[in-house]
């Protein structure tokens, strides 16, 4: 069929797979509906955090407007979209997770007015209810009106076509723009002149984030245990005396992810024997072997976008080798060195420092470095890091990778704070193909990787309920086989 209608909409760039309306359908769907109001809906509890995220910005920037989009749906294929993410920093001023919106924060008084721009509700005055597959509300499912959503969220809210006009009435020389999210946003208000203002928006924002208030320590913690349920029912389906694809374990921590809280918080890395020495494995297309080790690194991102991120290595057929273990223990000492070392005032890359020492002494003993371990980490030669490239850890929170724009004195050259929470993951890797080390050891990779908190007198370990000495973690292995698959509940 090649209708008007249907030549009309493929040069919008809409599907054109769906059938005609003819006239008497369209008179009879737009009448005889009623409406379906939300009662005794009520403010989130976690929005007066949110309004105090935005003071606190507003404080950074007095008189200033600030344009902060959090994105619109991304084409997977065709006409389908990927599960939309709303963009972190928005998340983190507003609680909106529905996608296009735009927070606008005009100078007001000593502060500033907040307004979210958002789309309303398919008005049943028009077509787009039925009509639209991407909005429509018999496509997707009721959403919520703005005087709901503004209920909801404790925040004023406008309707999303009122935007285009609100832009152009702004002064450009005094507003800010948080850029990348939304190229309509940026077209209209960001120039070259503008580029450095406004990184330096994007800047502090992820400074303010750095710092977990209680509220979002508990959401960070609850990903944490969800992720651990996540290795529980991985480790229970990897069988010891046979071979299983990486994507079969994949697919059953991605099951207790949608499960228990949105999604993974970033692509799954199933790594079995030798796939473990690529430090970014996401193809997960191979098969586990009794005898070799696998390492998974994996995070739930729980019901408001905090994501844990952890990975273990274990042995596929439940006892680590000699030789594993000996390695093994190296990058635990490694890590154990970070995580004592972490206390707020002490410098992000001094826990970088504790923690490669360990790694090249450790690869010294093996017999691997071709001079001393002091010889190798010396800032003019580092060449231990041809086994060990990434550094000890990072930021976590909104963002598997948190707060990664914020500058560099508050971050890689700064110190450690009370409320930062970080991993710790040093890790080991000798590829097949490096004929610098011993045949033995070719195929090995292992890696830690724990989410630790910064706690006024060192650290706490949010991941500390999945075992990480090899003993443990063989016992632990054993208990988790001899309980059995079962689905979540």
């Amino acid at each position: 069929m090649d209708t008007n209608e249907e030549r009309h909409m493929a040069e919008d760039n809409k599907p054109v797979h769906h059938p005609d309306y003819p006239e008497r359908l369209l008179e009879f769907m737009r009448r005889g509906w009623r409406d379906s109001p939300l009662p005794g809906l009520t403010t989130l509890d976690h929005a007066a955090r949110h309004a105090e995220r935005r003071a606190r910005l507003s404080q950074a920037f007095p008189g200033e407007t600030l344009v902060i989009p959090t994105g619109g749906e991304k084409v997977r294929n065709n006409d389908c979209f990927y599960p939309f993410r709303p963009g972190s920093d928005f998340l983190w001023l507003t609680g909106e997770h529905d996608p296009d919106a735009v927070l606008v924060m005009r100078p007001h008084g000593g502060g500033h007015d907040a307004v979210l721009y958002t789309r309303p509700r398919s008005s049943k005055d028009s077509d787009e209810f039925f009509r639209d597959p991407q909005y429509g509300e018999l496509w997707i499912g009721r959403r919520l009106s703005l005087a709901e959503k503004s209920t909801l969220l404790g925040i004023e809210t406008a309707d999303l076509a009122e935007l285009e006009k609100a832009l152009a009435d702004l002064d450009r020389s005094t507003t800010r723009v948080l850029r990348g999210y939304d190229s309509a946003v940026d077209r209209t208000l960001a120039t070259e002149e503008s580029l450095e203002r406004d990184k330096e928006l994007a800047a502090v924002l992820s400074e303010l984030r750095l710092v977990k208030d209680e509220w979002e320590i508990a959401q960070l913690q609850d990903a944490i245990d969800a992720t651990v349920r996540g290795f529980e029912d991985v480790t229970r389906a990897l069988p010891s005396d046979r071979g299983v694809s990486e994507r079969l374990l994949e697919g059953i921590f991605g099951l207790r992810a949608r499960h228990d809280g949105n999604a993974v918080g970033y692509g799954s890395i199933v790594a079995a024997g030798p796939h473990a020495t690529t430090l970014h494995w996401v193809r997960n297309d191979g098969v586990t072997r009794p005898g070799e080790l696998i390492l998974m690194d994996m995070g739930v991102e729980n019901q408001h976008c905090y994501t844990a991120d952890v990975t273990r290595t274990l042995p596929v057929n439940g006892t680590f080798s000699p030789l594993q273990r000996e390695v093994y223990q190296i990058v635990l000492a490694s890590q154990q060195a970070g995580i004592d070392a972490i206390r707020p005032g002490v410098a992000f890359k001094e826990v970088h420092r504790i923690c490669m020492t360990v790694l090249a002494e450790g690869l010294e003993a093996l017999g691997v470095l071709p001079c001393s371990a002091e010889e190798a980490l010396d800032r003019d030669s580092q060449i231990y890091r041809r086994w060990s490239l990434h550094g000890f850890g990072h930021m976590l929170g909104l963002d598997v990778h948190d707060c990664a724009r914020a500058r560099k004195e508050h971050y890689r050259d700064g110190v450690l704070k009370e409320g930062y929470v970080l991993t710790v993951e040093p890790g080991l890797y000798f590829q097949l193909d490096d004929e610098l080390v011993p045949s033995e050891l070719r195929g090995i990779g292992i890696r830690i990787e724990d989410d630790v908190l910064v706690t006024p007198d060192g650290a706490v370990v949010l991941s500390a309920a999945l075992p990480r000495a090899p003993e443990a973690v063989e016992a632990w292995m054993a208990q988790q086989r001899a309980a059995g698959f079962r689905l979540p509940g």
